[in-house]
């Protein structure tokens, strides 16, 4: 399975030969973990890569639930998942944006900010969904005090688990792409940002047992980027189409403020009000006004940020579209004044034929037949 075509060929485990092939090595790796379940011996090991760990079955008035909580056995599921993402990445690089980009004829700098784009709608978009499904399903959006009664939060459903691992395995597998895709260096820090920012607050919300809170969070941050690269996509295409920009604008600014005052409702209200206050490792409570105050502080920083980033994005965009129009009203300005027409007897001023000294000219009597 090719994901590449293979203009030159490389020697064995050199750079190039790397960059060119690392999908196809890392699809041997995961074929080979697939082949592990296929023998007695090798089984239970395998399942440790594929299937998320920790189960516990629990009765409820529906019956025999399965739940799950994190342990160190998390990180070979993990490692599984961020082979198959890198796999899923080249797929959609080389069989989606690779063909488009060949039509589009984009520049380096562009070429690079398209296929981010492109790569992040497909993620943001299956990631959207999937927690809008779990949202609706465990009820978090109809019951806004599940957020925070009951906690710590300890014992998750599959689905919920699943997407957790699955959201630390795609950004984990974001970082080594940086190489793989030889992406510029004035780009690596501006990308390395965003990454390091979401693995930090993933890790938080699902190692701190606020998974539930953290979801909603994930679903509205995930539409609002979703917006913002359709519209850079398609800006891509055609720079005519900014308008997108303006709606991403709004959603973003809307984000931001659901955002915060979401944490505050559910860490600075609910959670401080919770009956089981204290630091609690065998337990998971983690409920103490230290990391209550850490959590807050950490989201409104990093909200705060990506506000002055967002103002100053605007600003820029403001200052050119001025001197843009400062410029065509220059270029109106130096063009020269159309001359007025001039016939062989004079010419014409207020509808009136004049001669050149400023006399009407004498009009020629026709002679009678």
């Amino acid at each position: 399975m090719a994901f590449r075509r293979r203009n030159k060929s490389y020697p064995f485990f050199s750079q190039e030969f790397l960059i060119q092939n690392h999908a196809d090595i890392v699809f041997s790796l995961v074929i080979f973990i697939l082949i592990g379940l296929m023998f007695e011996a090798t089984a239970k090991t395998a399942i440790l890569f594929i299937q998320p760990q920790y189960n516990v079955t629990t009765l409820s008035p529906e019956g025999e639930v399965t739940l799950y909580h994190y342990g160190w056995k998390d990180s070979a599921t993990i490692l599984f998942y961020f082979f198959t993402a890198i796999i899923l990445h080249a797929v959609v690089q080389e069989y989606l944006l690779d063909k488009v980009n060949r039509r589009l004829h984009l520049s380096k700098s562009k070429n690079t900010k398209f296929n981010e784009s492109g790569q992040l709608c497909v993620f943001h978009l299956v990631s959207s969904v999937w927690s809008f499904y779990i949202l609706i399903t465990e009820g978090y959006l109809l019951h806004p005090s599940s957020l925070w009664e009951n906690y710590p939060h300890v014992h998750l459903r599959f689905q919920v688990k699943f997407f957790y691992l699955t959201q630390l395995a795609y950004w984990l597998h974001a970082l080594p792409e940086l190489y793989f895709q030889k992406v510029r260096k004035e780009e690596i820090s501006r990308q390395l940002q965003y990454i390091c920012l979401y693995l930090l607050h993933i890790a938080a919300a699902y190692l701190l047992n606020l998974s539930r809170v953290g979801l909603v969070l994930l679903f509205l941050q995930y539409v609002s980027e979703l917006g913002f690269h359709i519209a850079r996509l398609f800006y891509f295409t055609d720079e005519n189409h900014q308008k997108m920009f303006d709606l991403w604008a709004i959603s973003f600014v809307f984000t931001r403020m659901v955002t915060l005052t979401l944490m505050f409702l559910v860490v600075g209200f609910g959670l401080a009000r919770g009956e089981n206050q204290g630091l609690d490792w065998e337990m998971g409570n983690f409920n103490t006004v230290l990391i209550r105050m850490t959590v807050l502080l950490l989201v409104c920083l990093t909200q705060s940020w990506l506000l002055w980033k967002f103002i100053r994005f605007q600003l820029k965009r403001w200052r050119e579209f001025r001197h843009e129009q400062a410029v065509r009203k220059k270029a109106a300005a130096k063009q020269p004044l159309r001359p007025l027409k001039r016939d062989s007897l004079g010419h014409h001023e207020n509808g009136v034929l004049k001669a050149e000294n400023g006399a009407s000219p004498r009009t020629k009597k026709l002679k009678s037949p």
